[in-house]
Order: structure tokens, then C-alpha cells, then sequence
């Protein structure tokens, strides 16, 4: 019985209809490059002190030495978080006395920032930060605000294939497209930092649900020869692009909240794709809407200039698919990733390597505000350092062994960001750099993942080893934010651990099964075995000879 490919072969495999859904579910994809690194900017902290009132009557010479000074990699800095006591010196200054010389500064007592904290406008006009004073001992709200939306992002996981499996790929897609826009609207408008954090977390949902509704709807109606292309370049690369477009924007409106108004705005364009963007055929014909799809191939076969074969689906031939889904998809569970010593292990090992993959990932793009250089410059580079590690990774997928590519590139990331600590202060732009190196390492692995994972587990629990593994990955992405929090305690310290956990990835990379050009399991029996795991590959029988002599091979 021919497959769905086979029957619908005569549409061709880059025809302009082809072209045309390529590039439109490509282009719904600028918008996510915009919001889903759009905390770099919004939730920024620009340099700051404790705020002096006018009001207080300090001289000149008090009014400059009112901060303490502190130690900041390897200098010294106006303190952030503490004044010396106003009271205290307002009388120094009223008596006369001279700061460091009638008065030894070091003696004098501390106090918080009672009357607020005065920013630095150079580079941003306003953040969230700098308009609910999310710093000092409120600090950890600008990272949570971020976290949140990777818990969006997370849920959204959850449910976007669920809504689009039971409502089709063409509505949840552009139902999430406009909650992603709609909600980033209203952020517009927050009043305070937990609706700005409420709302952010409702973007999240929308942001992966219209991601994952689009690569869905490209894979189904595109042919094999291109899904690979779509998949690791097509909306990859859009996204990239709209990554790359975001600090363009930022720099020319400094504003959070026009900023955000700014790159929401784009999304609204997306709802004119609805009149071009066809359903799924594949999944109205598993609907049993066999007429709808006969109806938008026929369409496809007249933009493509050919002539459609006057029985496309065969009554008969669309129940045998029918009846094919119904039977692979039979009943499976999460028990069954670690019901065996092979596939359990393989589990521990994907799980480790999507987390470490994805704190890799989302730390150095949302460590943008800390590197050295210019933020709007620093982050267009780290955006467009993906185009290239797209490309790269497609290059690998088509020609080097997946352990390799995937070990490789994590060498290479993990290895950059380690000798970042090595390199003298002075050579600002050797640092920038190398994290850039360390970014193009890392996510070339990261687009190559989703493939190796695929290509590991068995069809009968595939999606499951797939989603639970892209689960850690969002884990990875709530923690992130905090990975770059350390920089406030040591400036190399997240390079160091990011770094170290990318190197220890890479090496347990290497105990993973080779799946280029092996065919892929149906059958968790008939998966291949986790590298240097020792097996029985000879069950002891009535009788058989005793365990000395039983046969042990290495997978």
C-alpha cells in the first residue's frame, strides 16, 4: 500500500508551492526571534548608586565621596546596594570637615538606600529594572521574570501538540501566534513587576506553541528532501534573523516599553498568512476529512502548474492509512524510558545532555548585557554567529558520524568559555570573541540534537524520548538566568561552570549509540546498545554452563 509521500509524489519536491509554505512558516518564526531573547534588553541593569536627595545639605566634596567604594573585578567601584549615613556626614559638612582628611571614611556607618537609586541613562532610558527598582536585595526579580517565561515555555510544550493533534495544525497555529502577540501587547501596560511576570510567562505558552505548531505543519506538508532543510535551516535561521533585527530595534528605542510595543507590532502581520498557509493534508486525512485534503493537494498540484491524477486518495487506500496510524499508535508510557538497563540509561544521558545544551544556550544569549563592548553590537554578533552554526550543523548531519558532530561541538564550545578566565582583562575583544566561538560550539550542537534523539529511540516511544528530553531542555532555559546571575559574585564564574558542563557533556556524548546511517528502530529490542555497557548476551538456561563461561560482549 503506498505511504502519503508516495501518493502525493506527483506535486513534485520544490515546486512553488513548496517554496511558498517554506518561506511563509519560516517567516512566522521573526516574531519568536523577537520575544524570546527580548528579556536581554527589557530586563536590563544599567549601572546605578544609591540616590542623595537634593534636599540634603552636603558640600560638594561629601556629596562626591557619599558611596562607598568596593572591589569589582579588580577595581574599584561606587558601591550599588549602600551609602555611608547621611545624617552622619550632613553634620561633617555642616561642622566643615573635609572627607579623608578630617574624616576617615572608613569609620563611618552604612545604611541601605532609603531614599532610592539613581541609573545610568547612557545606555538604556528605561528597563524594568530601572522603573520598579528590581536591584539590591530585589535583584533576583529581573532573572525570575525571565525564568517565568521558560516556565511559559515549558507548559506550552505540554499542550501545543495535544491542541494541534485534536484541533488541527493551521488554528492552534495562528490561535498561538496570536496569544504570543496579543499578551505581549498587554505587557505594554504592565503596572508592576508581577504583571509584567504574569503575562510574560502567558508569551512563553504562545511563543513555543506557534514554533512547534509551525515545524509540524512544514514537516507534514513538505516532502523528505526538504524537511531536514526546513527543520535545521528554514525556521532556525529566521528565528536567528529575528534575534539579529531585535537589538537594531533596541538601540534605536530605548524605552521598555516602546521597545516592546515596537517588536510586537511585526506579529500582527503574521494573521494575513492565514488566506496562504493551507491545513496539514496529513492530518485531515487521519481526521477522516479526506475531500478537505484531496482539496488543498488539487490546489497545490495547480500552483505547482501540474495536473492532479483524477483520484488522488483512494476510499480505500485513506482507511489502510487510517488503520496504519491507529496501529502505531499503540499503548506506550513514560515507564517504558527506563523499563530496560539500555533505554533507562539513555534516558539519564539525553536528559543531562539537553539541559547542559540549553544552559549553554540561553546563559551566554542572556549574558549579553555583561559581556565587554558595546550590548547592541555584542548581541547582534551573538545572533548572527547561529546563522553559521546552523549551516555547519547541517553540514555535519549530511557528512560526519552524529557522536562526533555532537562531541565536536561541544568541545569546542565548552573549551572557549574555560579559557576565557585565562585571558588578560585588557584584551576586551579576545573575550568577546571567544564567546562567540563558545555560542557558534554550542549551538551547533543544540540544532543537531533534536535529530540525534529522534534518530536513538525506537518509534514506539520516540515522541515520548523526544518530549521528555526537550522537557530538560526548558529546565534548562528556567535555570539560565540564574547561571548568569553568578556573574555578580565572580565575572568568569558562569563561563566556568557553563564551560565545564559542556566539556562533561562532550565526553559523555561519546557513550552514545552511532545512528548515521543506520536504520531507525521500531522496537525498544531493537535499539542499539548505550557504548562500553557491559550485556549477558547469553541468558543462562536449564543446564547451561556455569556463569564463568557465559559469553559477555561490549556494546
Amino acid at each position: 500500500m503506498p505511504d502519503y509521500d508516495e501518493l502525493t509524489a506527483f506535486l513534485g519536491e520544490w515546486g512553488p508551492f513548496q517554496r511558498l509554505i517554506f518561506f511563509l512558516l519560516s517567516a512566522s518564526i521573526i516574531p519568536n526571534g523577537f520575544t524570546g531573547l527580548s528579556a536581554v534588553f527589557l530586563t536590563a541593569s544599567p549601572e546605578h548608586r544609591c540616590l542623595v536627595p537634593d534636599t540634603v545639605n552636603l558640600s560638594s566634596a561629601w556629596r562626591n565621596h557619599s558611596i562607598p567604594l568596593e572591589m569589582k573585578d579588580g577595581r574599584q567601584v561606587p558601591h550599588k546596594c549602600r551609602r555611608y549615613r547621611l545624617a552622619t556626614i550632613a553634620n561633617f559638612s555642616a561642622l566643615g570637615l573635609e572627607p579623608g582628611e578630617d574624616v576617615d571614611l572608613k569609620q563611618l556607618e552604612l545604611e541601605n538606600c532609603l531614599d532610592g537609586w539613581e541609573y545610568s541613562k547612557e545606555v538604556f532610558l528605561s528597563t524594568i529594572v530601572t522603573e520598579w527598582n528590581l536591584v539590591c536585595n530585589d535583584a533576583w526579580k529581573a532573572p525570575l521574570t525571565t525564568s517565568m517565561f521558560y516556565v511559559g515555555v515549558l507548559l506550552g510544550s505540554f499542550i501545543s501538540g495535544q491542541l494541534s493533534d485534536r484541533f488541527g495544525r493551521k488554528p492552534v497555529l495562528f490561535w498561538t501566534m496570536g496569544m504570543h502577540t496579543g499578551f505581549s501587547f498587554l505587557q505594554v501596560f504592565s503596572v508592576n513587576f508581577e504583571m509584567f511576570t504574569l503575562l510574560f510567562a502567558l508569551v512563553g505558552m504562545g511563543h513555543i506553541s506557534n514554533y512547534v505548531a509551525a515545524f509540524v505543519l512544514g514537516t507534514e506538508i513538505l516532502s523528505k528532501s526538504i524537511r531536514i532543510i526546513f527543520a535545521t535551516l528554514g525556521i532556525c535561521i529566521f528565528f536567528a534573523f529575528g534575534f539579529m533585527v531585535l537589538p537594531l530595534f533596541a538601540y534605536f528605542i530605548r524605552d521598555w516599553r516602546m521597545l516592546l510595543m515596537a517588536i510586537t507590532l511585526p506579529g500582527v502581520l503574521c494573521g494575513a498568512l492565514w488566506w496562504f498557509i493551507p491545513e496539514s493534508p496529513r492530518w485531515l486525512i487521519s481526521q477522516g476529512r479526506v475531500k478537505e485534503a484531496e482539496v488543498i493537494i488539487r490546489k497545490a498540484a495547480k500552483f505547482n502548474g501540474i495536473v492532479a491524477p483524477s483520484t488522488i486518495f483512494d476510499p480505500s487506500e485513506t482507511t489502510n492509512l487510517q488503520d496504519g496510524n491507529a496501529k502505531n499508535t499503540q499503548s506506550h508510557h513514560i515507564y517504558d524510558l527506563v523499563r530496560t538497563r539500555n533505554i533507562r540509561i539513555l534516558t539519564i544521558m539525553s536528559i543531562i545532555l539537553w539541559l547542559t545544551i540549553s544552559v549553554g544556550y540561553f546563559g551566554l544569549s542572556l549574558d549579553t548585557p555583561n559581556l565587554n563592548g558595546n550590548i547592541y553590537v555584542n548581541g547582534f554578533l551573538l545572533a548572527a554567529v547561529e546563522v553559521p552554526a546552523y549551516v555547519l550543523a547541517w553540514l555535519l548531519l549530511q557528512h560526519v558520524t552524529r557522536r562526533y558532530s555532537m562531541a565536536g561541538s561541544l568541545f569546542l564550545g565548552g573549551s572557549v568559555l574555560l579559557i576565557l578566565q585565562l585571558v588578560p582583562s585588557d584584551l576586551l575583544y579576545l573575550s568577546t570573541a571567544l564567546v562567540m566561538v563558545g555560542k557558534f560550539g554550542i549551538t551547533s550542537a543544540y540544532s543537531m540534537v533534536y535529530v540525534y534523539t529522534a534518530e536513538l529511540y525506537p518509534t514506539v516511544v520516540r515522541n515520548m524520548g523526544v518530549g521528555v528530553s526537550s522537557t530538560a531542555s526548558r529546565l534548562g532555559s528556567i535555570l539560565s538566568p540564574y547561571f548568569v546571575y553568578l556573574g555578580a559574585y565572580d565575572r568568569h564564574l558562569p563561563y566556568i561552570v557553563m564551560g565545564s558542563l559542556t566539556i562533561l557533556t562532550a565526553i559523555i556524548t561519546f557513550f552514545f549509540p552511532e545512528s548515521s546511517g543506520v536504520s531507525l528502530p521500531d522496537t525498544i529490542d531493537e535499539m542499539q546498545k548505550v557504548k562500553r555497557i557491559r550485556r549477558v548476551s547469553a541468558m543462562s538456561k536449564k543446564g547451561s554452563a556455569p556463569d564463568s563461561k557465559r559469553k559477555v560482549s561490549t556494546s
